[in-house]
């Protein structure tokens, strides 16, 4: 038998997952650790935490398996995207906790950088907006808050990276300072187009070019795991940013193609292929996973509140005891009665980017109920998403491609039945769940596969790729965009002043 081991390092937790070539689950281990939260606004985790556990699970894994180190034939990384780690290539002791994707310290920087007219800039080489969410700026905020640290990275004594570099150094005991461009794209100094660190934003942000990693593939030859840290040398055959690395588990290699992942957030991605698209509707351009040096696309769109509604009816509003209990109660009515909620608890992210938006629940009357409302929140996720996939596809169309024509799921919501369906009658085409819905770690394994050559190609990936289920479309389509409208309504009124 052949096996693959993913490390998928996420924002609360660090898990390891062993695979076989077939992309079936064998083994897995999970731990979280510590959020750190030094002022309102800031988000940090302890990087020598993260590796730790990282490892652990790694090991962990390996042992439920009943596996060893000559037993995996490539490992790949996944990883908590933005998340901003600066060390000493000597001691490779971090000089500051790492910078959390959520965090927004950066945004004065940020704001100065748009003042100077740099967001056309930006956008054409990157693909992205200027924001304290892509993890140059934090960068930049490290170099000029952390004492010395200027002075050292000039005399090229220390090391930048995503949570990958950070694990890929420890992992090869500093052998290799190294990323894949998925997470160099979310940098906002890497140019997408020519698939290089870009002096120009370089400049722009004041960042030492010594500091940096080499950017390679996303399958590729990453060096050697030290056979310390899990009993023999393992190959590192693949990086992927976590949501990059969820489009390619879904096998979406084609332009066209996209998936939704239903946590926390939902986050959004139609892979564009070899064109980098620019968006007329809000969304944002990144590189997707390459399995080679040809650059590839997708259009990335992002939902903040999804998951997290269920959390605040179970934590704040105390509707529910389990966060599972929602599909329950959302059924026990037939619909939601008219309600709607706009869950902007955090302002709305794409295709709306209004950061002053407010939650707000309308169409309230005598005869609501708690299960009313409950139904409401499980269906804005859907709402939102829907909104999100209607943004993508005017921007094919207008790029003269083609609607999408399925939507292919994962992460924890997706196994809503209720909220599949409604999210299959709101926009009017399948939604496909499939077997395997760990689909960001499957997309890390299958790239460390190709980089070792388990698979021959994408073309035995999407062969390898498997539904569990497919929600057609039952609704009218014109019932359907009346309550697209209704949504729309309900927007206008959280986002009004």
């Amino acid at each position: 038998m052949t096996y693959l081991l993913a490390l998928d390092q996420g924002t609360s937790s660090s898990r390891s997952i062993v695979f076989d070539a077939e992309g079936r689950i064998v083994a897995m281990a999970q731990r979280e650790f510590r959020q750190l939260y030094p002022q309102p606004g800031w988000v940090e985790h302890d990087a020598m935490e993260i590796w730790q556990s990282q490892l652990a699970t790694a090991q962990e894994a390996l042992a439920k398996a009943n596996l060893q180190a000559a037993d995996i034939r490539a490992l790949g990384i996944t990883n908590q995207r933005e998340t901003t780690v600066v060390w000493n290539r000597k001691t490779g002791q971090p000089i500051h906790h790492a910078i959390v994707w959520q965090d927004r310290r950066a945004e004065p920087a940020c704001a100065a950088l748009r003042e100077q007219g740099l967001a056309p800039l930006v956008q054409r080489k990157t693909g992205l907006v200027i924001d304290a969410y892509f993890s140059g700026s934090k960068l930049k905020w490290i170099l000029d808050h952390v004492a010395g640290a200027r002075e050292q990275a000039a005399r090229g004594e220390l090391a930048f990276g995503t949570i990958d570099s950070w694990l890929v150094w420890r992992l090869t005991k500093g052998a290799v300072h190294a990323t894949d461009v998925s997470n160099a794209s979310r940098t906002m100094l890497f140019n997408v187009r020519e698939n290089r660190w870009d002096e120009e934003l370089l400049a722009a942000l004041d960042i030492p070019a010594a500091i940096l990693p080499a950017v390679h593939p996303s399958a590729h030859d990453y060096g050697r795991v030290a056979a310390e840290h899990l009993g023999g040398a393992i190959a590192i055959g693949g990086i992927a940013g976590d949501q990059q690395a969820a489009l390619f588990g879904q096998a979406c290699f084609k332009a066209g193609m996209a998936k939704n992942t239903y946590g926390t957030g939902c986050f959004m991605l139609m892979h564009t292929g070899a064109h980098f698209q620019s968006s007329a509707n809000g969304l944002i351009t990144t590189s997707a996973a390459q399995p080679s040096a040809t650059p590839e696309f997708a259009l990335e769109g992002s939902v903040f509140i999804g998951g997290a509604v269920v959390q605040w009816l179970r934590d704040g509003l105390q509707a529910i005891h389990a966060s599972g209990e929602i599909e329950a109660l959302a059924r026990s009515v037939p619909d939601a009665g008219g309600v709607m909620f706009v869950p902007a608890f955090t302002g709305l992210g794409a295709p709306y980017w209004d950061a002053q938006a407010r939650g707000t629940i309308t169409g309230l009357t005598r005869g609501s109920t708690v299960a009313h409302i409950a139904r409401a929140a499980l269906e804005s996720i859907a709402f939102q998403s829907a909104a999100l996939l209607q943004a993508m596809s005017r921007d094919a169309l207008a790029a003269g491609g083609a609607a999408v024509s399925e939507l292919r799921v994962d992460g924890g919501a997706c196994v809503n039945n209720l909220l599949m369906q409604f999210q299959a009658d709101l926009l009017g085409i399948p939604v496909v769940r499939p077997q395997v819905i760990e689909t960001t770690a499957l997309g890390a394994a299958c790239l460390a596969g190709l980089g070792c050559g388990v698979y021959s190609g994408v073309e035995e990936l999407a062969r390898i790729w498997r539904a569990e289920r497919v929600f057609h479309p039952t609704l009218p389509r014109e019932r359907a965009e009346a309550l697209m409208a209704d949504w729309e309504r309900a927007v206008r009124q959280a986002t009004a002043r």
